[in-house]
């Protein structure tokens, strides 16, 4: 199964290339896990910051495949246990469409891409760095995975 995760902004520091890339690599044989950067919007002090995470949405949209399915991290979405996660990925390597985990910009996500989503998840109602939620969903994901194949990664 395909992964992919779009996230809004690209140069990314050094420790969240690394811990994204660590935890992809783990995942292996029947997923896989792909980071999509979109070109965030320029910020100025005269921007029109609704403008800009329209303009955002519109890419994170355009960079869908047709047939994935599609998570949008929101601070609304559904809080997952580690349990839950598992059993969705479950669902979803059944199923077997490839999925997009979409992260916003520092305004969020677009009402548009909200409303493509077929699922809203949220990591947690604190307000996270976006460059923070790159590793915690590569982590999760791993860690989800290796529950359901038995590993000892989960306890």
């Amino acid at each position: 199964m395909k992964l992919r995760l779009l996230a809004v902004g690209t140069r990314m520091p050094d420790w969240v290339q690394e811990g994204f890339g660590d935890y992809a690599k783990r995942l292996s044989g029947d997923i896989s896990l792909e980071l999509v950067e979109i070109t965030a919007g320029k910020r100025l002090k005269a921007t029109d910051l609704a403008r800009v995470k329209e303009e955002e949405g519109e890419a994170l949209l355009a960079a869908l495949k047709p047939q994935e399915r599609v998570i949008v991290l929101d601070v609304l979405g559904k809080a997952l246990s580690t349990e839950d996660m598992a059993a969705r990925l479950k669902d979803w390597q059944v199923d077997g469409r490839p999925a997009a985990l979409l992260v916003g910009g520092p305004e969020g996500l677009s009402r548009a891409v909200l409303e493509r989503a077929d699922e809203k998840w949220s990591l947690s109602r604190l307000t996270l760095p976006h460059p923070l939620v790159r590793v915690v969903i590569a982590e999760q994901l791993y860690r989800s995975w290796s529950l359901l194949r038995g590993h000892p990664y989960h306890r």
